[in-house]
Order: structure tokens, then sequence, then C-alpha cells
């Protein structure tokens, strides 16, 4: 079984930091999972332009195939002009359909503002509908003030947030398998 954790962003590191958090929980609750973290920061993608997934090559092939590796997801993502990441946009517009569908998906992300949760619920959470993937009910959203100085995470209810988030995610795996 193979959790993929998405940081979809290309700049700035919280929603990594919080992703990596949630993924750490996910292996302390089931060393048996295996754990990539798909940070787009990392990789030069191409933009979709609405040809066969398979035809793209160099780290846009590298990234989709590591998308099409996994049984289940977490994805992160900034908040930017009250919506989610270009970047994450662009990944989801390359990825195969077939690669979300039953599949568990958890969300996180980071923002500027205490409203911007409300992009889990009124964007992310209906594109994992369109894609008929399974939706964890709890997600984590961090907001700057849950962060010192150095990025470090110094919320507790945040950190029990992730807690959470991660034992639904193990949860409805091994319930939904088949």
């Amino acid at each position: 079984m193979k959790l993929v954790g998405i940081s979809g962003t290309i700049v700035g590191s919280k929603t990594r930091i919080i992703v990596n958090k949630v993924l750490d929980e996910v292996k302390k609750l089931d060393s048996s999972i295996e754990i990539e973290l798909l940070n787009l920061k990392e990789y030069n993608i191409q933009f979709c332009d609405g040809r066969d997934p398979k035809t793209y090559e160099g780290d846009t092939k590298k990234v989709i195939e590591i998308m099409n590796s996994a049984d289940m997801f977490l994805i992160g993502t900034p908040i930017f002009q009250a919506s989610l990441s270009g970047a994450l946009k662009n990944l989801i517009d390359l990825t195969p359909v077939e690669t979300f569908r039953n599949k568990v998906m958890g969300f996180v992300a980071t923002g500027g503002t205490y409203q911007h949760y409300l992009v889990i619920e009124n964007q992310l959470k209906p594109i994992a509908g369109y894609f008929r993937a399974y939706v964890a009910p709890s997600y984590v959203y961090a907001q700057n003030d849950h962060f010192n100085n150095q990025n470090e995470v110094i919320d507790e209810e945040l950190l029990n947030r992730i807690q959470n988030l991660a034992k639904e995610l193990v949860f409805m795996q091994k319930a939904l398998k088949y």
C-alpha cells in the first residue's frame, strides 16, 4: 500500500512541512505503508496541454508515474487568491482520471488568513468528488500563526488535527481496500 503526499507548490515551505507531518504520523500508525513525498518544487513540470499523459517526458513523465503508483493521496496546497495553487491544478490536470478513482484522499492547506480553509470545502473536495475518490472527513488547515519564526508547528490543536487526519487515512484505506 502506497501513500503519495503532495506538496502542491513551487514556493515556500509551510505546505511541505504540514504534508510531511501527516506522512510521519501515518508511518507511526502503520510502518508497512510505503510513503513518497512529491514536492512539486523539486520538479520541472510542463503545463498540461491536453495530450495523452503517456506522451510527456522528463520530470513530467516521472511525476505522472509517481501519481499512478499511489494507492491513496495526501494533497497539500497553499491558498493563493482564495484558490489552490496553479502548480497543483496543473498536476491534477496532468494526472489520468482513473488514477484517483476509488482512492482515499486527504487534504491539507496553508494560508495567510483563517477564512481560506473554505478552499478545501469549496474547491478541493468537489474535485475529489469528480474523480470519485473517497475523501477523509477531516482535513488540516494551517495559518501563519500556527508556526514560529523557524517554520516549526507550535499549535497543539493543529498537531491534533494532523494526527486525526493520519488516523482517518489509514483507517479508510484499510477499510476500503478491495
